[in-house]
Protein backbone atom coordinates (compact mmCIF):
# COMPACT_ATOMS: atom_id res chain seq x y z
CA UNK A 1 0.00 0.00 0.00
CA UNK A 2 2.48 2.29 1.27
CA UNK A 3 4.31 1.19 -2.51
CA UNK A 4 1.63 2.08 -4.49
CA UNK A 5 1.22 5.78 -2.78
CA UNK A 6 4.60 6.19 -3.19
CA UNK A 7 4.51 5.48 -6.71
CA UNK A 8 1.51 7.73 -7.61
CA UNK A 9 3.15 10.84 -5.37
CA UNK A 10 6.40 10.24 -7.17
CA UNK A 11 5.01 10.26 -10.62
CA UNK A 12 2.95 13.52 -9.61
CA UNK A 13 5.98 15.47 -7.95
CA UNK A 14 7.92 14.46 -11.34
CA UNK A 15 5.05 15.64 -13.57
CA UNK A 16 5.22 19.18 -12.25
CA UNK A 17 8.87 19.37 -13.67
CA UNK A 18 9.65 21.99 -15.96
CA UNK A 19 10.54 20.50 -19.58
CA UNK A 20 14.20 20.78 -20.89
CA UNK A 21 16.28 19.94 -23.53
CA UNK A 22 16.13 16.15 -23.47
CA UNK A 23 12.52 15.97 -22.11
CA UNK A 24 11.05 18.33 -24.42
CA UNK A 25 7.47 17.70 -23.55
CA UNK A 26 8.01 17.62 -19.64
CA UNK A 27 7.58 14.40 -17.30
CA UNK A 28 4.25 14.39 -17.25
CA UNK A 29 4.44 10.90 -18.79
CA UNK A 30 5.27 9.40 -15.55
CA UNK A 31 1.90 9.42 -14.23
CA UNK A 32 1.00 7.07 -17.28
CA UNK A 33 3.73 4.69 -16.26
CA UNK A 34 3.20 5.25 -12.13
CA UNK A 35 -0.27 3.27 -12.19
CA UNK A 36 0.99 0.68 -14.56
CA UNK A 37 3.02 -0.28 -12.22
CA UNK A 38 0.58 -0.08 -9.63
CA UNK A 39 -1.81 -1.59 -11.38
CA UNK A 40 0.89 -5.52 -11.67
CA UNK A 41 1.86 -4.61 -8.08
CA UNK A 42 -1.94 -4.88 -7.03
CA UNK A 43 -2.55 -8.08 -9.17
CA UNK A 44 0.47 -9.65 -7.89
CA UNK A 45 -0.79 -9.12 -4.43
CA UNK A 46 -3.98 -10.69 -5.57
CA UNK A 47 -2.25 -13.38 -6.37
CA UNK A 48 -0.22 -13.86 -3.16
CA UNK A 49 -3.47 -13.20 -1.47
CA UNK A 50 -4.97 -16.16 -3.24
CA UNK A 51 -2.61 -18.14 -2.77
CA UNK A 52 -2.18 -18.13 1.00
CA UNK A 53 -5.80 -18.42 1.12
CA UNK A 54 -5.64 -21.33 -0.42
CA UNK A 55 -2.63 -22.75 1.68
CA UNK A 56 -4.92 -21.79 4.88
CA UNK A 57 -7.98 -24.05 3.49
CA UNK A 58 -6.21 -26.90 4.50
CA UNK A 59 -4.43 -25.95 7.89
CA UNK A 60 -6.84 -23.08 9.04
CA UNK A 61 -4.70 -21.30 12.04
CA UNK A 62 -5.92 -19.99 15.70
CA UNK A 63 -6.48 -16.20 15.04
CA UNK A 64 -7.65 -14.04 17.72
CA UNK A 65 -10.59 -12.37 16.49
CA UNK A 66 -11.26 -9.36 18.58
CA UNK A 67 -7.88 -7.76 18.40
CA UNK A 68 -8.14 -8.82 14.99
CA UNK A 69 -11.44 -7.19 14.18
CA UNK A 70 -9.90 -3.71 16.12
CA UNK A 71 -6.91 -3.56 13.94
CA UNK A 72 -8.90 -4.00 10.61
CA UNK A 73 -11.60 -1.63 11.73
CA UNK A 74 -8.81 0.98 11.74
CA UNK A 75 -7.44 0.43 8.60
CA UNK A 76 -10.86 0.88 7.48
CA UNK A 77 -11.20 4.13 8.46
CA UNK A 78 -7.46 5.41 7.43
CA UNK A 79 -7.57 3.82 4.23
CA UNK A 80 -11.02 4.94 3.47
CA UNK A 81 -10.56 8.55 4.86
CA UNK A 82 -7.16 8.54 2.58
CA UNK A 83 -9.11 7.49 -0.49
CA UNK A 84 -11.91 9.90 -0.13
CA UNK A 85 -9.66 12.91 0.69
CA UNK A 86 -7.00 12.10 -2.67
CA UNK A 87 -10.19 11.68 -5.27
CA UNK A 88 -12.08 14.83 -3.68
CA UNK A 89 -8.93 16.79 -3.55
CA UNK A 90 -8.03 16.83 -7.22
CA UNK A 91 -11.20 17.84 -9.40
CA UNK A 92 -11.63 15.81 -11.89
CA UNK A 93 -9.61 15.57 -14.96
CA UNK A 94 -9.16 12.92 -18.19
CA UNK A 95 -5.84 11.51 -19.02
CA UNK A 96 -2.27 10.64 -16.65
CA UNK A 97 -3.19 12.54 -13.92
CA UNK A 98 -6.25 10.69 -13.80
CA UNK A 99 -5.43 7.15 -14.21
CA UNK A 100 -2.16 8.24 -11.36
CA UNK A 101 -4.79 9.20 -9.25
CA UNK A 102 -7.37 6.01 -9.79
CA UNK A 103 -4.38 3.76 -9.41
CA UNK A 104 -3.80 5.44 -5.73
CA UNK A 105 -7.43 5.41 -4.65
CA UNK A 106 -7.51 1.67 -6.19
CA UNK A 107 -4.63 0.28 -3.34
CA UNK A 108 -6.55 1.79 -0.42
CA UNK A 109 -9.89 0.81 -1.28
CA UNK A 110 -8.33 -2.58 -2.05
CA UNK A 111 -6.41 -2.36 1.35
CA UNK A 112 -9.91 -1.10 3.13
CA UNK A 113 -11.62 -4.37 1.68
CA UNK A 114 -8.67 -6.43 2.78
CA UNK A 115 -9.50 -4.86 6.40
CA UNK A 116 -13.47 -5.44 5.91
CA UNK A 117 -12.89 -9.07 4.91
CA UNK A 118 -10.90 -9.08 8.30
CA UNK A 119 -13.48 -7.69 10.01
CA UNK A 120 -16.44 -10.09 8.93
CA UNK A 121 -14.26 -13.02 9.05
CA UNK A 122 -13.24 -12.07 12.83
CA UNK A 123 -16.30 -11.81 13.84
CA UNK A 124 -17.53 -15.22 11.96
CA UNK A 125 -14.54 -16.14 14.14
CA UNK A 126 -14.95 -15.13 17.37
CA UNK A 127 -19.45 -15.28 17.11
CA UNK A 128 -19.42 -19.15 15.39
CA UNK A 129 -16.06 -20.72 15.56
CA UNK A 130 -15.64 -20.43 11.90
CA UNK A 131 -11.96 -20.60 10.91
CA UNK A 132 -12.43 -21.48 7.57
CA UNK A 133 -14.07 -17.72 7.32
CA UNK A 134 -9.91 -16.45 7.16
CA UNK A 135 -9.17 -18.16 3.79
CA UNK A 136 -12.32 -17.53 2.47
CA UNK A 137 -13.05 -13.96 2.78
CA UNK A 138 -9.43 -14.11 1.88
CA UNK A 139 -10.17 -15.64 -1.59
CA UNK A 140 -13.28 -13.91 -2.13
CA UNK A 141 -11.25 -10.44 -1.92
CA UNK A 142 -8.29 -11.56 -4.00
CA UNK A 143 -10.77 -11.95 -6.78
CA UNK A 144 -12.39 -8.87 -6.72
CA UNK A 145 -9.33 -7.05 -6.11
CA UNK A 146 -7.94 -8.99 -9.61
CA UNK A 147 -11.19 -7.44 -11.12
CA UNK A 148 -11.15 -4.18 -10.22
CA UNK A 149 -7.30 -3.56 -11.38
CA UNK A 150 -7.60 -5.21 -14.77
CA UNK A 151 -9.28 -2.15 -16.23
CA UNK A 152 -6.88 0.01 -14.78
CA UNK A 153 -4.21 -1.85 -15.76
CA UNK A 154 -5.68 -2.45 -19.13
CA UNK A 155 -6.02 1.40 -19.69
CA UNK A 156 -2.90 2.66 -18.45
CA UNK A 157 -0.95 -0.15 -20.49
CA UNK A 158 -2.81 1.63 -23.48
CA UNK A 159 -1.94 4.95 -22.54
CA UNK A 160 1.63 3.98 -21.98
CA UNK A 161 1.67 2.91 -25.69
CA UNK A 162 0.27 6.40 -26.65
CA UNK A 163 -3.02 4.82 -27.41
CA UNK A 164 -5.75 7.58 -27.78
CA UNK A 165 -6.65 8.45 -24.77
CA UNK A 166 -10.10 6.80 -24.40
CA UNK A 167 -12.09 10.28 -24.28
CA UNK A 168 -11.17 11.40 -27.31
CA UNK A 169 -13.04 10.11 -30.64
CA UNK A 170 -10.27 10.04 -33.43
CA UNK A 171 -13.18 10.17 -36.24
CA UNK A 172 -14.64 12.89 -34.14
CA UNK A 173 -11.69 14.93 -34.25
CA UNK A 174 -10.60 13.81 -37.79
CA UNK A 175 -14.01 15.28 -39.21
CA UNK A 176 -13.52 18.28 -37.23
CA UNK A 177 -10.44 18.99 -39.05
CA UNK A 178 -12.00 17.92 -42.30
CA UNK A 179 -14.68 20.59 -42.10
CA UNK A 180 -12.74 23.94 -41.22
CA UNK A 181 -12.63 26.25 -43.89
CA UNK A 182 -10.24 25.29 -46.85
CA UNK A 183 -9.22 21.89 -46.59
CA UNK A 184 -9.59 19.24 -48.96
CA UNK A 185 -8.24 16.35 -46.77
CA UNK A 186 -6.76 15.29 -43.93
CA UNK A 187 -3.79 12.72 -42.94
CA UNK A 188 -1.15 11.23 -40.32
CA UNK A 189 -3.37 12.30 -38.03
CA UNK A 190 -2.05 10.92 -34.48
CA UNK A 191 -3.36 11.42 -31.36
CA UNK A 192 -1.74 10.04 -27.78
CA UNK A 193 -1.56 11.12 -24.19
CA UNK A 194 1.18 13.07 -22.29
CA UNK A 195 0.05 12.70 -19.12
CA UNK A 196 -0.72 14.72 -16.04
CA UNK A 197 -4.05 15.42 -18.06
CA UNK A 198 -2.50 16.30 -21.32
CA UNK A 199 -3.00 14.76 -24.60
CA UNK A 200 -0.95 15.53 -28.28
CA UNK A 201 -2.07 15.73 -31.75
CA UNK A 202 -0.20 15.67 -35.00
CA UNK A 203 -1.89 16.17 -38.56
CA UNK A 204 -1.10 16.93 -42.60
CA UNK A 205 -4.02 19.31 -43.12
CA UNK A 206 -4.63 19.45 -47.10
CA UNK A 207 -5.95 23.18 -47.87
CA UNK A 208 -5.04 24.30 -51.91
CA UNK A 209 -6.43 27.87 -51.80
CA UNK A 210 -6.09 29.19 -49.01
CA UNK A 211 -3.74 31.78 -47.38
CA UNK A 212 -4.45 32.66 -44.25
CA UNK A 213 -1.94 29.79 -42.37
CA UNK A 214 -1.35 31.75 -39.15
CA UNK A 215 -4.92 32.68 -38.19
CA UNK A 216 -6.21 28.98 -39.33
CA UNK A 217 -3.88 27.31 -37.23
CA UNK A 218 -4.15 29.46 -34.24
CA UNK A 219 -7.82 29.12 -34.38
CA UNK A 220 -7.94 24.99 -34.89
CA UNK A 221 -6.01 24.47 -32.18
CA UNK A 222 -8.18 26.75 -29.68
CA UNK A 223 -11.27 24.57 -30.86
CA UNK A 224 -9.17 21.36 -30.50
CA UNK A 225 -8.34 22.57 -26.71
CA UNK A 226 -11.91 23.68 -25.94
CA UNK A 227 -13.94 21.39 -28.09
CA UNK A 228 -11.39 17.90 -27.29
CA UNK A 229 -9.12 18.88 -24.53
CA UNK A 230 -6.10 18.33 -27.04
CA UNK A 231 -4.03 20.97 -25.72
CA UNK A 232 -1.08 20.23 -28.01
CA UNK A 233 -1.58 20.91 -31.67
CA UNK A 234 0.74 20.60 -34.30
CA UNK A 235 -0.72 20.78 -37.90
CA UNK A 236 1.24 20.97 -40.61
CA UNK A 237 -0.52 22.69 -43.83
CA UNK A 238 -0.06 21.36 -47.41
CA UNK A 239 -1.34 22.85 -50.25
CA UNK A 240 -1.14 19.74 -52.66
CA UNK A 241 -4.86 17.99 -53.46
CA UNK A 242 -3.03 14.25 -52.54
CA UNK A 243 -0.74 12.94 -50.32
CA UNK A 244 2.45 10.89 -50.38
CA UNK A 245 1.03 8.08 -48.03
CA UNK A 246 -2.98 6.95 -48.34
CA UNK A 247 -4.79 9.94 -46.95
CA UNK A 248 -8.90 10.78 -46.65
CA UNK A 249 -10.06 13.57 -48.57
CA UNK A 250 -13.19 15.26 -47.42
CA UNK A 251 -16.17 13.45 -48.89
CA UNK A 252 -14.17 10.86 -51.38
CA UNK A 253 -12.21 7.25 -50.76
CA UNK A 254 -8.40 7.49 -49.60
CA UNK A 255 -5.96 8.60 -52.32
CA UNK A 256 -2.34 8.15 -52.86
CA UNK A 257 -0.18 10.29 -54.74
CA UNK A 258 3.27 12.29 -54.15
CA UNK A 259 2.02 15.55 -52.22
CA UNK A 260 3.37 19.04 -52.32
CA UNK A 261 4.20 21.47 -49.20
Amino acid sequence: DVLGLALAWAAAAMARRQPTASHTYGWGKATLLAPLANAIVLMVFSGGLAWEAIRRFSEPPSIPAIPVMVVAAIGIAVNLGAGWLLHSGHGHSHGGSDLNRRGAVLHLMADAAVSLAAVLAGLGMWWLGWEWLDPTTALVISVVIAIGTYGLLRESFAAAMDAVPGHIDQAAVEAFLASRPGVTAVHHLHIWPLGAGQTALTAHVVRPEAQDEDAFIEATASALAERFGIGHATLQLERGQACQQPCRPVGGEAASAPHHH
